[in-house]
């Protein structure tokens, strides 16, 4: 039952991923980010909200061990830490935070308990 969830997360993780990496600017939208004059923002959603979890679900996958998953775990911790500060200083739209932290909470709950404990 692990690897099920295991794969499940990654296979999510690639997902997520899919969509900052092949529609940035739907990715941009949902995040409430703006566009400039510049398309770098464009860069930076296919990069760190794309590429990023894309390439690390399925070197998880790749890689096949606990350890593996558990780095995606430690990735999906700091995503929900970040959700957490911006909450006490950025007052961001408290619905949309709460429930993409709580995902990112969960998934870091599993991805850590399951392959380190």
């Amino acid at each position: 039952m692990i690897e099920v969830i295991n794969v499940a997360c990654c296979l999510l993780s690639i997902g997520f991923g899919l969509f900052g990496l092949l529609a940035p600017r739907y990715t941009a939208a949902t995040l409430d980010l703006a566009p400039t004059t510049s398309t770098m923002g464009l860069s930076e959603m296919r990069a760190s909200v794309g590429g990023l979890f894309v390439v690390s679900g399925l070197a998880a996958l790749w890689i096949d061990a606990p350890m593996g998953y558990a780095m995606i775990g430690f990735c999906y911790l700091g995503a929900a830490l970040g959700r957490a500060v911006s909450l006490a200083f950025d007052k961001p739209p408290l619905r949309k935070t709460l429930v993409f932290g709580a995902i990112e909470a969960v998934i870091a709950a599993w991805l850590l308990i399951a392959n380190l404990g």
